[in-house]
């Protein structure tokens, strides 16, 4: 068989002060075409090397188109994504008749003109193929699960983990289920439920633990093919916003329905179980004072560039710096200029510097430090996603009065393990408190090292006040804006 694969991928805050344009889809590690899935270099391409790896054991061929990759931002610039976009249309068509699309994509990318980029991609593969060449779709569980993507794809599977810790055996189970349904073993149809609410879902703990393995314990069970709870992300201003359950059942859509609805109610019951305590900065910074061991970790989750935040913002640590709290690292904080002024400085270096605050109200005031350059670091990168890494690019460790330790760094990216403070000599198992730009991918690098976790909430450019989000386009009433939605 002929298997066609590409991936283009990007989560889009609609919100962000930040476009999405050419510089950040064409950056050298995040765009191939025809290799990423051969070349151990390129970034977040497990899926693609999965793809090809089951596809060689099975004496298939591979035919790789584009995989581009962006990292959260504001909305894409419509000419880029549909050049993104037919790029892999061409390379499908060239590739002449094929048995299986496989695309990996994240299911909230937004263009200019393009709400739903990832049904709109699937539409156009769909006309190119046919009704009967199986096209499945890899998301992100964050995603907004759309009728345009269910008419156009054959099986769409999300991560189950937030973490996402299982990018690759998500991979396996689609490329399993299109090689049986090409083989006629087996006739996938979808079914998908509005679960009208808004809400961020933490899969490590309960009772949202207990949920995903109830999921993966349905399939493979009573024509149960796959079960995908896609949580949504909730600064989309799209009219899908919001979390979705998606079943995929052989030949029984009934049935997917049926199962589709019976999990949206489950997740209803436990919709305050699962909600995450946010405290203000004053209260998680005296919380982390009274702590009897270190380090606390803070997680600064309205400044997550993985959602689209600009990671400059300066809320916490202005606050750090009024208290005059000491023993303290955080980071990793995007600041170029800053970063070149150091470089210009030299280790060793004491000087007065201006740092983040950048790009507008969500990023706060700048903050003026006098500052030693500690460290610098030609190129950083940090343990991400499924064992792949997250590079930071151009990085500098700055200490200012009462140990304060600063992560500046010349690439945007959430914080996702110890590392991105480790590369610099910095041991944070020593300090009392540890400050992360991250809403939970975090999580499973500082967890096993943290005393305490808190989540914390600032004026940023991703606030988790789901019911205040200011949408246009969601019709549909949902929770927490309304207590019961459905009536």
């Amino acid at each position: 068989m002929k298997i066609f694969i590409a991936a283009l991928i990007t989560e889009t805050n609609t919100f962000s002060p930040l476009p999405t344009g050419a510089a950040s889809f064409y950056a050298a590690d995040t765009y191939r075409r025809r290799d990423a899935s051969l070349d151990d270099t390129a970034a977040e391409t497990i899926c693609q090397k999965t793809w090809r790896r089951l596809a060689e054991r099975d004496g298939h061929e591979i035919v790789e188109s584009v995989t581009a990759i962006a990292q959260p931002a504001g909305t894409t610039i419509r000419p880029l994504y549909e050049e993104l976009r037919d790029t892999i249309l061409d390379d499908l068509r060239k590739a002449g008749p094929v048995d299986i699309v496989l695309l990996l994509m994240h299911g909230a990318m937004v263009a200019d003109g393009y709400d739903d980029c990832e049904g709109d991609t699937a539409e156009k593969v769909r006309a190119i193929v046919g009704p009967d060449v199986p096209v499945g779709m890899e998301l992100d569980l964050h995603c907004h699960l759309t009728d345009r993507m269910i008419d156009n794809c054959s099986v769409i599977i999300a991560f189950k983990e937030y973490p996402h810790t299982d990018m690759e055996p998500r991979a396996a189970e689609l490329y399993d289920l299109c090689l049986k349904a090409r083989r006629g073993e087996i006739r996938p149809v979808m079914a998908l439920h509005d679960c009208r609410m808004i809400n961020m879902w933490r899969t490590p703990v309960e009772p949202m633990r207990g949920f995903v393995q109830r999921m993966r314990a349905l399939e493979g069970r009573d024509g149960i093919l796959s079960v995908t709870f896609g949580h949504g992300f909730p600064w989309g201003d799209v009219e899908d916003v919001g979390a979705r359950m998606l079943v995929v059942a052989d030949g029984d859509r009934d049935k997917a329905r049926h199962v589709a609805e019976e999990l949206s109610r489950e997740v209803w019951d436990m919709r305050h179980a699962t909600g995450t305590r946010h405290d203000t900065v004053d209260e998680a910074l005296d919380h982390a004072l009274k702590a009897r061991n270190g380090p606390v970790v803070l997680a600064d989750v309205a400044d997550n560039a993985g959602g689209g935040a600009p990671g400059d913002s300066t809320f916490i640590l202005r606050r750090i710096i009024d208290r005059r709290i000491g023993n303290v690292v955080s980071g990793c904080y995007w600041d170029p200029q800053a970063v070149a002024l150091c470089e210009e400085a030299g280790e060793g270096a004491s000087f007065d510097l201006r740092i983040g605050g950048k790009c507008g109200k969500a990023s706060g005031d700048p903050v003026d430090l006098r500052i030693t350059v500690k460290r610098l670091l030609p190129e950083v990168l940090q343990s991400g996603l499924s064992e792949d890494w997250a590079p930071l690019g151009r990085g500098v460790w700055v200490q200012a009065a009462d140990d304060v330790d600063l992560v500046l760094v010349t690439l945007r990216s959430q914080t996702f393990a110890p590392d991105a403070y480790s590369a610099f000599g910095i041991d944070v198992s020593r300090k009392a408190i540890v400050v992360v730009k991250s809403t939970q991918h975090f999580y499973a690098g500082f967890a096993p090292i943290a005393s305490e976790i808190r989540y914390v909430t600032t004026p940023g450019a991703i606030p988790p006040d789901y019911a205040a989000i200011a949408y246009t386009k969601r019709r549909l009433p949902f929770w927490p804006r309304v207590e019961n939605p459905f009536t």
